[in-house]
């Protein structure tokens, strides 16, 4: 992921093939009617902030709100406060604290349209883009609201000597994890990699991106609605370089979706401080469509797989390498469907795409295709922004004959860009797939399920979804999600995604006799003994 806030750069006019706008419908909410004073109000009740900071929406670049700001004395009291309440939480049954996110998935559902309204406005993105952030929440609350007593219940294991020896492997919270969340899924990536942290008896003190903030404010309000004690869940405000190193000195674990020069920033803290820490990060990947692909549902995947939320998703696809054999026709339909893509602005459906979150994503998008154009590259589709439906818009863009040193090629663009690349050879374009350094998502389109669980196997990304871009994985959330390489370390979902937040703990009970000389034994027959005793347990095929 890319980090945000530079200067933007200029933008270019539409051309005549520009992407069209979608209309407004009748009635539609504006920005006054859901950031009211009293809204901002209740959901900063509680943050810690000596000074003041503000948050903007991308649609116009309006002020949304004024926050706090946290100093770096805040970030410490939030941290003394969520210390003080974790042991109480801790202390709470496992399943009176999976009831909180049961409940918690239930009010989700029903008040969804508050918060869709609020990543909108927050992030830019368009109203369908934002409902992907309330089911993956929802899913991750009902997951673990159901399995998190039996991924944190007692487990027995054989002991040293099979009877004798009761081994009871316990699972015991860290403690006050700090988690560092960013803008680009402001409500997905606090609140749902949240939930179990919390669930596992920690307690959290949450940094999210201060120009998404509001989301993840609503996010607590609603939890604690749900049951969470308040004090459990604390919330600082403010600039990353100044809030997040406090986070990560004060943690007992640190959480951290971001860019993966951050990313390495937050891991050295916590290594200094002998504390462990989970990262997602940066991904470049590739989608492939095999000779035998559907085209017309390859080319329906690529516009979700690539131009989601603007392209603005770590696990977007930013390289396309498409079959020879079925290259034209999956790029006539591709390029036909990203022509057809409707832009806007309303808190509403029915906008195929939105706006990118920041300046600095735009003269990032801009830098790339501009220098890819320059050095031979083709557009296929897009290629301009578009300051008639918004300051930070940017047409969905496919670009043709990107090679080095071609910016593109290379870096993550993070916006909505993909670079299509022709292949014949199976083996070379596995290699072409794994030829960066990162390794969080990929894809892959064939008719033949064997075949694409075989090339899935030789891609080395976290996640492979075959005939999906990325949601097939994601949403699958009892199996681990995550990156190989400089994507990150550690995953999310699953049996991963809640152990990571605890400290395994055995305990052993000796009985009848010590692992020591007794029963009239002296050192010799003991050490007899005990070496017949291991040669039977291995003939008995005892673990």
């Amino acid at each position: 992921m890319t980090d945000t806030q530079a200067p933007a750069t200029a933008t270019a006019a539409p051309t005549p093939a520009a992407n069209p706008v979608a209309p407004a419908p009748a009635g539609v909410r504006t920005a006054a009617d859901v950031v009211t004073p009293d809204l901002v109000a209740r959901l900063t009740r509680g943050v810690r902030g000596s000074g003041r900071t503000a948050n903007h929406t991308p649609f116009t670049g309006g002020r949304l709100a004024e926050l706090p700001e946290s100093a770096p004395e805040d970030v410490a009291e939030s941290f003394r406060r969520a210390r003080a309440a974790q042991a109480a939480w801790a202390a709470t049954p496992v399943r009176r604290r999976a009831a909180v996110f049961l409940r918690f998935h239930d009010l989700l559902l029903e008040r969804q349209g508050e918060v869709l309204d609020l990543i909108q406005l927050e992030t830019g993105k368009a109203r369908l883009h934002a409902h992907e952030e309330v089911l993956a929440v929802a899913i991750a609350a009902r997951h673990y609201g159901h399995r998190a007593s039996a991924y944190l219940r007692p487990k027995r294991h054989t002991g040293a000597v099979p009877t004798l020896t009761k081994v009871t492997e316990l699972r015991q919270p860290k403690g006050v994890v700090g988690q560092i969340a960013p803008w680009n899924y402001p409500l997905e990536l606090s609140v749902g990699d949240a939930l179990p942290a919390l669930v596992a008896g920690n307690a959290l003190v949450m940094k999210p991106d201060t120009e998404t903030a509001l989301t993840a404010l609503w996010a607590r309000d609603l939890l604690v609605e749900a049951g969470l004690p308040e004090a459990v869940f604390q919330v600082v405000l403010g600039e990353g370089p100044v809030v997040g190193p406090e986070v990560v000195r004060h943690a007992d674990y640190v959480s951290f979706t971001g860019s993966t020069r951050t990313g390495r920033e937050v891991a050295r803290g916590a290594a200094d401080r002998l504390v462990g820490v989970s990262l997602e990060l940066g991904g470049k990947n590739a989608m492939l469509v095999l000779r035998d692909a559907d085209v017309e549902k390859a080319a329906a995947g690529a516009v979700r797989a690539c131009f989601s939320s603007a392209g603005q998703l770590c696990i977007s696809i930013e390289r396309l390498y498409v079959h020879e054999s079925v290259a034209d026709a999956f790029l006539e339909r591709f390029a036909a469907r990203t022509r057809a893509m409707r832009l806007g602005t309303a808190l509403a459906y029915g906008a195929d795409m939105g706006s990118l979150v920041g300046e600095r994503q735009l003269e990032t998008v801009t830098r790339h295709v501009e220098d890819a154009v320059a050095k031979g590259a083709k557009v296929l589709a897009g290629g301009v922004a578009r300051p008639d439906v918004g300051p930070l818009f940017y047409e969905p863009t496919i670009l043709e004959g990107v090679e080095e040193p071609m910016a593109v090629c290379a870096e993550e663009t993070f916006g909505p860009v993909v670079s299509v690349y022709r292949f014949t050879d199976e083996d070379e374009v596995v290699e072409r797939a794994n030829a960066t350094a990162y390794g969080l998502n990929a894809s892959v389109w064939t008719r033949d399920g064997r075949r694409g669980h075989a090339v899935a196997a030789r891609l080395r990304a976290g996640t492979v979804n075959i005939n999906e871009g990325y949601s097939a994985a994601y949403g699958s959330v009892r199996a681990p999600m995550g990156g190989m390489k400089e994507s990150g370390l550690g995953r999310r979902h699953g049996a991963e995604g809640i152990l990571k937040y605890t400290e395994a703990q055995t305990v052993a009970q000796q009985r009848v006799m010590p692992l020591a000389p007794s029963f009239g034994m002296d050192d010799a027959k003991y050490a007899q003994f005990m070496s017949r005793s291991l040669r039977l347990m291995k003939a008995l095929r005892l673990r």
